[in-house]
């Protein structure tokens, strides 16, 4: 069950991780280093997107001294949730809306009984449920709601995008008694 926390931090139902980059933070264009992911959500799940939909309301209510203290139009902003079957040509998007989501902070990775695992645990494939906090900005002109990565917790396994999630056993088998040096 997703759940809304404090007024604009969600926790999604199962979702799909996309660009995952969570065991590693990478820089993107020379910024600074952020562990990121890409969030699918089916469009079929109300109730996240519903959720969703509130903390972005609350984070503009709370941004308010950021954007000059009015409240902006919503559609003058730039917002975090965003269409997959408009802007991206990728399957894994169809019937889904995406969030894309970074954080200078680690996510802490649990398994499905709230079991702190490695992070690598999380791919680009895999199903997960993520805590995002949604909060404003206002830089050089730009203002909107951003999207902060929180925890993760490893739901199943998923068909990998972008290439096989191969393991160290894929490819090096059973631990084999090598005699030969012997």
């Amino acid at each position: 069950m997703a759940k809304l926390i404090n007024g604009t931090r969600v926790v999604t139902n199962e979702v799909r991780a996309s660009y995952a980059h969570v065991a590693e933070p990478v820089s993107v264009n020379g910024s600074d280093p952020k562990y990121s992911m890409s969030v699918i959500i089916p469009k079929d799940d109300k109730e996240t997107l519903n959720l969703i939909n509130k903390a972005i309301d609350q984070a503009i209510t709370d941004g308010i001294p950021k954007f000059g203290g009015k409240r902006p139009n919503k559609g003058a902003l730039k917002l975090p949730l965003r269409d997959g079957d408009v802007e991206r040509d990728d399957d894994a998007y169809k019937d889904a809306f995406f969030i894309n989501c970074n954080n200078k902070t680690a996510p802490q990775v649990v398994d499905a009984s709230r079991h702190l695992v490695d992070p690598g645990t999380i791919y680009s494939g895999c199903y997960c449920k993520v805590s995002i906090q949604f909060y404003a900005f206002s830089v050089n002109g730009n203002r909107g709601i951003a999207a902060a990565l929180g925890n993760i917790q490893f739901i199943r396994d998923g068909e990998s995008l972008g290439g096989a999630h191969i393991t160290a056993a894929d490819d090096f088998g059973e631990a084999e008694d090598d005699d030969f040096l012997s």
